[in-house]
């Protein structure tokens, strides 16, 4: 008995070093990413303009003034939005105007604790394009998530969207097969608000850092926006929605504007065979009769891989 309490002692004694010890690194890790947070300071001034949306900033940036207006929608979780898309949007800027809206929660917009249901993201993409006098129609650009955003654009407001390119965007049909878990969403949360992704470098070099053309300037402005802005809460809470918002715009029917699809391989993060990854697109626009695809051998991040062939397309659509 004696033997069996001593046991328990040292068990405990041990379960409360290593607690201690969990307690001390975290306390470290978050002054740690304060006081480094305070030296980037100077990395983290906006890009593009801060317009007010609903009481809040929202970050949008403009480049180039064509008679054609392009606007870029991030991805998912894409925490620089204006640096992710600038390998491509660099090429297409002399003959077009160049838009980016950084939602709230990415780039140098504010974060906020809100519904993400369609329509309150689309609302607040329009007032932002609104306040900064950008004129419609668009031709809109998005990737990943955000096609689904763009699909509701032009079923509910067709005469403002003039074309669809999606770099590899998302349609409907993802979210039937996809699995999400909030848990590992909340656990990057944590992760980056405790600075413990600061002790992984490798987390904070993006496809725009390792195969774009960012300066070295914007590759720190890069990084610094990544460890204010990963997994923040409006991006769980815009996860937490993205199935149901994806049923709304499949009810729907498909938008007949006319539409470009770029198709990655799949890999890069899609947990998805190459083979599901190219069909569902491909068969969400076969009753379209203004709609084509363009099969891409690269990652999910196709516009910081294949910028130079996208831009030569993009051109040959809107011609």
């Amino acid at each position: 008995m004696h033997s069996l309490k001593k046991i328990l002692k040292n068990a405990l004694k041990v379960v409360l070093i290593i607690a201690a010890i969990i307690v001390l690194f975290l306390a470290i890790s978050f002054v740690n990413h304060k006081i480094r947070s305070s030296n980037e300071k100077d990395l983290l001034t906006p890009l593009g303009e801060l317009v007010e949306v609903n009481g809040h900033n929202m970050s949008i940036y403009v480049e180039g003034d064509g008679d054609k207006t392009l606007v870029f929608m991030s991805g998912g979780g894409t925490c620089s939005p204006i640096l992710d898309f600038k390998s491509l949007y660099s090429l297409l800027s002399d003959d077009y105007k160049i838009v980016v809206v950084e939602k709230f929660g990415y780039g140098f917009s504010d974060i906020l604790d809100e519904n993400r249901d369609i329509d309150t993201i689309l609302s607040e993409t329009r007032m932002a394009l609104d306040k900064a006098g950008i004129e419609s129609p668009y031709v809109l650009c998005p990737h990943s998530l955000s096609g689904v955003e763009a699909l509701y654009w032009a079923q509910e407001y067709p005469q403002e969207v003039e074309a669809i390119v999606g770099l590899d965007m998302a349609v409907p049909g993802y979210y039937d097969e996809m699995k999400i878990s909030i848990p590992t969403v909340k656990l990057g949360h944590y992760g980056a608000v405790l600075g413990i992704t600061r002790f992984i470098p490798s987390l904070a070099e993006s496809d725009a850092i390792k195969f774009g053309t960012l300066s070295e300037k914007e590759k720190e402005i890069y990084r610094a926006v990544f460890y204010q802005k990963t997994a923040t809460v409006t991006m769980i809470n815009e996860v937490k929605a993205v199935k149901d918002n994806a049923n709304v715009v499949k009810e729907n029917g498909i938008p007949q504007v006319p539409m470009l699809l770029f198709i990655s391989n799949g890999s890069g993060g899609t947990n998805f065979t190459e083979e599901m990854w190219r069909s569902i697109p491909k068969e969400y626009i076969s009753g379209h009769d203004n709609a084509s695809y363009i099969e891409l051998d690269c990652p999910h991040y196709v516009h910081d891989y294949e910028y130079e062939e996208i831009s030569k397309e993009i051109r040959n659509f809107i011609k």
